[in-house]
């Protein structure tokens, strides 16, 4: 089963790098703040994800 957990880390973490992409493309292109707020949202969301999946796997085993 840890392959598994892998996976779920492994896909949060590239959508966690998309959003930090996001990020500084719209720094870049002086995009308005909600812009700038809803990518630092979405990556710590995905990082909260990736702490909360490895917790969860160590608890259940999953």
């Amino acid at each position: 089963m840890a392959s598994n957990i892998r996976s779920v880390v492994t896909l949060v973490s590239i959508g966690v790098i998309c959003w930090a992409i996001a990020f500084v493309v719209a720094l870049a292109a002086g995009a308005d703040a909600k812009i700038i707020w809803t990518c630092i949202v979405g990556a710590g969301l995905g990082l909260t994800g990736i702490r909360y999946s490895i917790r969860r796997n160590k608890r259940s085993g999953i």
